[in-house]
């Protein structure tokens, strides 16, 4: 299967508002946009067309109205969107990134009890499968 063009950080907004109200109109989507910035609704239109040519959503007519629904699941899109990010500026090596993260986006105590709570878990994968393979 051919790979999705990524979404600009304009048509991510876009896209984002879908997956959280699920099918709209251009009027709607224009709507929740103007609650918190001004924006034209032909540009609007024109990003979610530019989403739906990129595969991340479809539309149908209802009536003379097209309605947008989100294509593809908001964790695809993330997980494509920071493989990509990986690949492009750490050379596909994911530890700069975590510790940039962890480093410079002042993590709380809840985030830390999250991270560790991965790790056991990953820890835990890890040993799992470890056993599987040398029952082999």
């Amino acid at each position: 299967m051919a790979e999705k063009p990524s979404l600009s950080k304009s048509e991510m907004e876009i896209a984002r508002l879908l997956w959280k109200i699920g099918p709209a109109t251009v009027r709607e989507i224009h709507t929740e946009v103007c609650k918190h910035r001004q924006a034209d609704f032909a540009t609007i239109q024109t990003f979610l067309r530019r989403i739906e040519n990129k595969g991340y959503a479809t539309s149908t007519l209802q009536g003379r109205t097209r309605v947008y629904a989100a294509k593809t699941r908001p964790r695809t899109v993330i997980r494509d969107t920071v493989d990509d990010l990986i690949e492009r500026l750490f050379g596909g090596d994911a530890m700069p990134l975590v510790r940039h993260l962890i480093e410079e986006r002042n993590i709380g105590r809840t985030e830390i009890d999250e991270l560790r709570n991965l790790v056991d878990q990953l820890e835990q994968q890890s040993a799992i499968k470890q056993e599987d393979r040398d029952d082999c």
